[in-house]
């Protein structure tokens, strides 16, 4: 465990040690319940953002060819050589 120092409002406090008495833990506990919520959910938030913003450009270009569907793999295997 590495020991780090927070600073909470007053009611903040109040109500994590009132949750902490409820649920048996200790506030330490109650916190690092929150930071890991915290960094799972924005982890993938932050891979739901890359997915909306995709979705969000499909459709949004033309590519000039009519035959794209058909034919993207050889397009795209000219695009890479």
């Amino acid at each position: 465990m590495v020991r780090t120092q927070v600073q909470l409002t007053k009611k903040q406090a109040a109500m994590l040690k009132k949750r902490a008495a409820e649920e048996g833990v200790s506030l330490a506990e109650l916190v690092r319940r929150g930071v890991d919520l915290y960094l799972r959910n924005s982890a993938t938030a932050g891979d739901e953002n890359v997915r909306q913003r995709a979705l969000r450009a499909v459709g949004r270009f033309a590519s000039g060819g009519g035959d794209l569907s058909e034919r993207h793999d050889e397009y795209l295997s000219k695009v890479y050589r």
